[in-house]
């Protein structure tokens, strides 16, 4: 791992199995980073800094490259094409690699990689790159706005297009730029096993900068992370991993208020839990006080919300794996509250997931909105009368968030819930209604997040 040359391979190996496997790069990078937890911190963050880069600049680095190529990106060989684009990367925003060694080094993982007849192209490519990068031609937002903004953030033109028809020119350039800027890692604190002063403290003492939530006093932003499994008090379970946005769905629940009309203990049903985030926010600030079914779709992340559940050291959850899509007889009319944060198009958590721009389609963006009804016409009938059902996203799309919400009490016998006493000061113009929550990323200083509530009516 010392070499530099040893960092681009595996960038190069974490980038060719995304590509070739479709996955997600948190995932492939990720599981590098746990093999090579040990490696030198410098090391590591070279090889997060190419992998996510190129990840979140390709639509812009592709052309570049096809600008001086003769074979244009998309007919390269895979290991090829990220080969080209982790390059360019170099080239083009990392002042302290000279280009020359870049190219070098591109040139000798070519060979390297059984790819010795290509070397000529891959070196041709590059090096044309560093004779013309201060000629290179862009689009203007005088000749083509949207696909300017497509290029200059790296953002697949028909997302920007469909962005500017939901919010407009102005305000789909500021949420564009807010996605490439880089965030700090939010926590959650877990009062039950830390104070705040106690976590805090330690994680100055081991270099971490640490600074207030901007919404929510159990939250705290980090910076000068290194491996996550390794931050003071993860695996003693006083933090859990979670946005303010995501953070927000308690408060907006007003739990405590239901307790006091209860006999006895609230029961929440989580419908789409994984990885544990409201879950466990709910049992952390309930206790005993409430019974919590978390379920998902599938075993491996049921096995992530037990994880979680476990490290938090919480023991009023229980998990089941099930397909929200579903009906469960069994289920109605049977919690208090019911949580259904569903599955959408990702669009407010861009800078987090700088990937999720190529793995959506438009007409997937259809198709989700109507898997979010049938979910949601589920959920309704796991409401007890008088109880609550949170609908959240972490998307900015209005047809997967205010338009359901809208259709949702249409079709069913809920009422909207006032939500406003209760959304921090500096959240309040983000309301679409006294009952909906729109945060779009660049606009507040969260990921972008969509929370509506509704009250089953007691006839």
């Amino acid at each position: 791992m010392a070499e530099r040359e040893n960092t681009r391979l595996l960038a190069l190996e974490v980038l060719v199995e995304v590509e070739k496997k479709n996955i997600f790069v948190k995932e492939a990078l990720n599981k590098l980073l746990f093999q090579k937890q040990f490696a030198s911190k410098q090391d590591r963050a070279f090889i997060s800094r190419l992998v996510e880069g190129v990840t979140e600049n390709q639509v812009k680095l592709d052309y570049v490259i096809n600008q001086v190529s003769k074979t244009p990106v998309n007919k390269c060989k895979p290991l090829i094409r990220c080969l080209l684009r982790m390059t360019v990367y170099q080239i083009l925003y990392m002042d302290s690699v000279p280009a020359e060694a870049a190219c070098d080094e591109a040139v000798k993982l070519a060979k390297k990689k059984g790819f010795r007849n290509l070397t000529g192209f891959v070196n041709g490519v590059l090096r044309n790159v560093v004779r013309q990068k201060n000629e290179l031609t862009f689009p203007t937002k005088e000749e083509n706005l949207p696909l300017f903004l497509s290029i200059t953030y790296s953002m697949p033109l028909w997302i920007v297009e469909q962005m500017i028809s939901w919010y407009g020119e102005e305000l789909t350039e500021t949420m564009l730029a807010t996605f490439l800027n880089e965030d700090d890692l939010t926590i959650r604190i877990n009062e039950s096993q830390v104070t705040k002063e106690e976590l805090i403290k330690k994680l100055e003492e081991n270099d971490i900068q640490v600074s207030e939530g901007h919404y929510l006093e159990e939250a705290l932003h980090l910076k000068n992370i290194n491996y996550v499994g390794r931050i003071p008090g993860f695996r003693q379970g006083e933090f859990f991993i979670q946005d303010e946005s995501s953070m927000l769905l308690y408060l907006v629940a007003k739990a405590e208020e239901e307790l006091t009309n209860q006999a006895d203990s609230l029961k929440v049903l989580d419908l789409c839990a994984a990885p544990g985030g409201k879950t466990t926010h709910f049992a952390q600030k309930l206790g005993n006080q409430v019974f919590i079914e978390a379920r998902d779709l599938s075993q491996k992340k049921v096995d992530l919300i037990n994880e979680n559940v476990e490290r938090l050291g919480l023991e009023n959850v229980e998990t089941v794996v099930w397909d929200a899509l579903i009906p469960d007889h069994d289920k109605k009319e049977w919690a208090d509250i019911v949580i259904a944060d569903l599955p959408c198009s990702g669009f407010g958590i861009v800078s987090k997931k700088n990937d999720i721009k190529y793995h959506i389609t438009k007409e997937q963006l259809l198709e989700l909105s109507n898997l979010q009804k049938t979910i949601l016409t589920n959920a309704a009938s796991y409401v007890k009368p008088g109880g609550v059902l949170l609908y959240s996203t972490c998307t900015i799309n209005p047809e997967e968030n205010r338009d359901n919400a809208v259709w949702f009490l249409d079709h069913f016998n809920f009422t909207k819930e006032d939500i406003t006493d209760v959304v921090p000061e500096k959240l309040k113009d983000s309301m679409l209604d006294n009952y909906m929550l729109q945060l779009l990323p660049g606009v507040v200083e969260c990921d972008g997040f969509f929370i509506a509530k509704f009250r089953k009516n007691m006839e």
